[in-house]
């Protein structure tokens, strides 16, 4: 098989190049920029291209398909040499189900949680040494690469995302994978710019429920308002399965899950990620693996990348990483530091960096998310706005918006770096939250330097 990729540095598209490389495809690829670790992990495979830009020379008839990744416009070059030669043109979320659709189909979706739910279904696959191909997010220890795929498999486990396919397929993501096994965290508006309403984002959700096959089963987070209508919806069309967050208790700073008169001590911690840990539970139970094995191989997770990540710690100090950015998630994030550590104070410091949390009209949903930290400050940077051709917000905006006592405002990468080096952190813990870098900070070596200080 011989494949194009149109946009191959992408996150999701690099990994999906060298699933299928290691497959045995021959793989080409273009980008007009590419970046680390992209780069480095292409080039590995020698799949890096020889040097950047677009060229209609790498579409040839003899391509059985053509991946666009979501970063190509809709005029790139060679994506309409290849419309005018009527190739087949495939999003990477259409090639995944063209690859997956004789196995069986495990899809986790939800507004949040959808990464570290997989990250738990792959990782007790993985220790019981059962074999399947999958998709996820994030990288995670113990896996190379963030897409496989095999001939051999016959399970296939994915992160379901609803935001869109390619720039020509304006599908969301999930709705492609026609799951046998689906699971739905919560619902929680977000991606404003594509969804521009409650009731439009809610329909993707009830879509994609729709397309799990006849003889499958939906899991869902019973506390869920709206995705309680879809499971009672569906109930007569195919098995439902609800779930909630586990029995558990916190011994100073330990998370111990009671289950079948059964103690089983966590890495992880947050109710959250417990209930993120129950529909895992009911994912694998469904793949034929009982509760007490499921539990003590959930002993030993650690978490995904970014996902309340533990970067630096000391006897008086944890620094923790978090990929939260929407207001659901912040909120989740910022109590289960705090009702992790009770006797610790929180500084909460998270980044307005997506479309949505950087939209005047969008803010008001972050109302009240960071009230349980006893510092909380939220960066911005102005020219990020600029560059998504958003209108400008104001720090009264955010302060408005958040609605949070004291809540500190900054705008420059420098300010909020000498904030934070200039706070004492006995006796306290720092939650930094962001999907991007605060304007170009190395997060990583921050948490050294003011674990050291």
């Amino acid at each position: 098989m011989r494949v194009h990729f149109i946009a191959i540095g992408g996150s999701a598209m690099h990994n999906l190049a060298i699933a299928l490389h290691l497959k045995g495809f021959n793989v080409t690829g273009s980008d007009d920029e590419i970046f680390e670790p992209s780069k480095s992990r292409l080039s590995r495979h020698s799949l890096l291209p020889d040097k950047e830009g677009w060229n209609i020379n790498n579409i040839t008839s003899d391509l059985d398909a053509i991946i666009i990744g979501m970063h190509a416009r809709k005029d790139n070059p060679e994506l309409k040499r290849a419309q005018e030669m009527g190739l087949k043109i495939y999003s990477y979320p259409e090639y995944l189900y063209e690859q997956t659709k004789d196995k069986k189909r495990v899809v986790i979706g939800g507004s949040h949680g959808k990464t570290t739910t997989t990250a738990m279904v792959m990782h007790v696959l993985k220790c019981l040494e059962m074999d399947f191909d999958y998709m996820v997010g994030a990288q995670l220890d113990g896996f190379d690469t963030m897409v496989k795929l095999t001939k051999e498999a016959p399970i296939a486990v994915f992160e379901g995302d609803e935001y869109l396919s390619s720039p020509i397929d304006l599908t969301p993501k999930f709705h492609w994978y026609k799951p046998h096994i689906a699971m739905l965290t919560g619902i929680a508006w977000d991606h404003m710019n594509v969804f521009p309403t409650w009731d439009n984002y809610i329909s993707q959700f009830t879509h994609f429920a729709t397309s799990i096959d006849k003889k499958g089963c939906l899991i869902y987070f019973d506390e869920d308002v709206e995705l309680l209508k879809i499971g009672q919806s569906l109930k007569s069309r195919i098995s439902t399965h609800p779930y909630n967050t586990l029995p558990y208790t916190n011994d100073k700073g330990q998370t111990i899950i009671h289950w079948n008169e059964k103690d089983y001590p966590m890495e992880v911690f947050g109710k959250h990620n417990l209930q993120n840990m129950n529909g895992a539970r009911l994912i694998c139970g469904q793949l034929g693996i009982d509760d007490d094995t499921f539990f003590k191989t959930m002993q030993n997770f650690t978490g995904a990348a970014k996902r309340l990540q533990l970067l630096e710690k000391n006897a008086e100090t944890n620094i923790y990483l978090d990929f939260a950015h929407s207001p659901s998630k912040l909120e989740a994030t910022t109590s289960a530091m705090k009702q992790q550590f009770e006797q610790r104070e929180l500084i909460a410091v998270m980044e307005l960096h997506t479309f949505s949390s950087l939209n005047k009209d969008f803010l008001p949903q972050y109302k009240n998310t960071m009230d349980e930290a006893d510092v909380a400050v939220v960066f911005f940077n102005p020219d990020v706005l600029a560059h998504k051709k958003l209108p400008q917000i104001t720090e009264l905006d955010v302060y408005k918006a958040f609605d949070c006592k004291d809540l500190k405002i900054m705008t420059k990468s420098s300010e909020l770096l000498s904030f934070l080096h200039n706070q004492d952190y006995q006796g306290k813990n720092l939650l930094i939250m962001t999907s991007g870098n605060f304007s170009g900070l190395d997060i990583k070596l921050l948490a050294q330097d003011l674990i050291n200080k």
